[in-house]
């Protein structure tokens, strides 16, 4: 508030005890310091009562807010699954589910039946299929009846390994004829 520094302060003494007479220096300086104690505080209540209308402030505005947040939130009807449940329930057997109708007809319309000759394709095909079955199932009997280890080849025996010797004999034979 007021710019005092040391040298001030000692400017101000060394006047203080030029004018102010040595016997009544005591009384001097308690009055001196009631009245800086007064002054600090009145500066602290000063200070306390403007933070506390701040906080006020930003309180209320923080208030504002959560109501205003709360006023957003709220639900207008109340949340029961269990009622939900019994009404969807009661809503499926009290209404009859509309089902339409079918545009099939039961009665399968008047086919016309097949002629002479494509019956008698019809039939040709057929025995085809029944003798082209009848040469599987025999297929399948021989195989079934087959002997996996009575018709297995043996196996091959090893080839005979060169010796070193052997390996070197070509090589020789065509330098020399080089």
């Amino acid at each position: 508030m007021f710019d005092f520094d040391f040298g001030k302060l000692m400017v101000v003494a060394i006047v203080a005890l030029a004018v102010i007479p040595p016997k009544d220096l005591p009384r001097v300086m308690r009055t001196v310091g009631q009245v800086v104690g007064k002054m600090r505080r009145m500066a602290a209540e000063f200070q306390g009562q403007f933070m506390d209308a701040m906080r006020e402030a930003d309180l209320e505005s923080v208030r504002k807010e959560l109501e205003a947040l709360n006023e957003k939130a709220k639900i207008e009807t109340s949340f029961d699954p269990a009622t939900m449940i019994r009404d969807d329930v009661m809503k499926a057997v009290e209404r009859p589910v509309d089902i339409g109708t079918s545009t099939v007809a039961l009665n399968p319309p008047d086919a016309e039946l097949p002629s002479q000759e494509a019956a008698a394709e019809i039939e040709s095909g057929l025995d085809d299929v029944r003798r082209e079955l009848e040469a599987l199932n025999e297929k399948a009997k021989v195989e079934a009846s087959f002997d996996p280890k009575a018709a297995a080849p043996a196996p091959p025996s090893p080839a005979p390994r060169e010796t070193p010797a052997e390996a070197e004999a070509p090589a020789a034979k065509q330098s020399a004829a080089e």
